[in-house]
């Protein structure tokens, strides 16, 4: 399968560069996986779309101010750390900008050295893992420090943290948002619930291989990165007992699908676990689990958008897509969003 078959024709002035002022007012294309119908609403309106006694599975990770602006100690050059996995309480995997300035033994200063770092080896892909040294509470120095990775297509600045987090963020540890939660207000959520929606929370720390493109000519040679996540006892309660029931489990994003089908068994039946995944879901893969998914839209030949085609099909998904610029509709991390059930 070649990857050229997942592109599109994208205008750039259609990529949202700012998150809307009410998270729910954006726009929501519905569309049926089974016949390809496509419907129009705002995203507020898919209460009307859940059913009572559905499982609606939310990834409740919470992204971290994970870029950082120091120097070298030595040198004074400018340099821009990245964090990407927590290897050890203090030693992280990181992605260091200019990498050639960032050899092991460097010691980098950021705050004026409120926080230090010393480069202790090169890994794969050119990472470094880098041993970082303060007085205090990393995630307090990090919260004064850091800035939002926010993905490369977006070129305005933030003002505001919050809105590159869901509002059920809850455990530190993405270097990107999982952007179809974003949606979400704690009104609309509390709406859900009284409908008799049942809501499950997983986590899976976002890493930034989800903004890598694909490098490989050919889909199945893509080898995707590893991703940390973790299901507690009582969220695979309940979407166990939604799929024994034969009620509807609906992912938010397609990291809440990415942990649901890496644990799933053939009866779509999940255990509570924590561990890597390194699942990549393109067309031919056989979902077990996930019934229904919430989802933003994805770059052109992107493994996330691979993953929406391997649900509702191609064509319907590329043609989706079309209709979508045709509607003007705002695309990636802070764009509109799909319903695909």
């Amino acid at each position: 399968m070649n990857v050229k078959d997942f592109d599109y024709e994208l205008p750039e002035r259609l990529i949202a560069q700012d998150p809307l002022e009410e998270r729910s007012a954006s726009r929501l294309l519905m569309l049926d996986k089974h016949t390809g119908e496509i419907r129009h609403r705002i995203f507020g309106d898919i209460i009307g779309e859940l059913r009572q006694g559905d499982c609606l599975v939310i990834n409740n990770t919470r992204v971290i101010p994970a870029r950082l602006f120091g120097m070298k100690e030595e040198t004074g050059a400018v340099i821009e750390v990245l964090l990407l996995t927590r290897k050890e309480k203090d030693v992280w995997e990181t992605l260091v900008k200019p990498g050639k300035k960032a050899r092991p033994g460097a010691v980098l200063s950021f705050g004026e050295g409120l926080l230090k770092g010393t480069i202790l080896d090169v890994v794969e892909g050119g990472n470094r893992l880098i041993r970082f040294s303060y007085e205090g509470i990393f995630e307090e120095i990090l919260d004064r420090l850091g800035e939002m990775p926010l993905p490369p297509y977006i070129t305005h600045p933030l003002q505001d943290k919050t809105r590159y987090q869901t509002v059920y963020a809850k455990y530190d540890g993405s270097a990107a948002a999982p952007t179809a939660g974003l949606h979400f207000t704690e009104r609309l959520l509390e709406e859900i619930r009284a409908k008799g929606v049942e809501i499950a929370d997983i986590t899976l720390h976002v890493g930034l291989g989800t903004f890598r493109p694909v490098k490989e000519d050919t889909v199945e040679n893509h080898h995707m990165h590893s991703e940390f996540f973790c299901i507690e006892e009582e969220a695979a309660e309940k979407i166990n007992r939604a799929k024994r029931e034969g009620r509807r489990v609906i992912c938010v994003g397609t990291t809440s699908c990415r942990t649901l089908e890496s644990v799933a068994d053939a009866q779509g039946l999940v255990k509570a676990m924590s561990g890597w995944t390194e699942i990549f879901i393109y067309p031919g893969y056989r979902f077990k689990c996930m019934d229904g998914l919430i989802t933003n839209f994805h770059l052109p030949q992107s493994t996330l958008l691979m993953l929406v085609s391997a649900f509702a099909g191609k064509e319907a998904v590329l043609s989706a897509y079309q209709e979508a610029v045709r509607e003007q509709y705002r695309f990636f991390s802070f764009g509109d969003a799909m319903l695909v059930v």
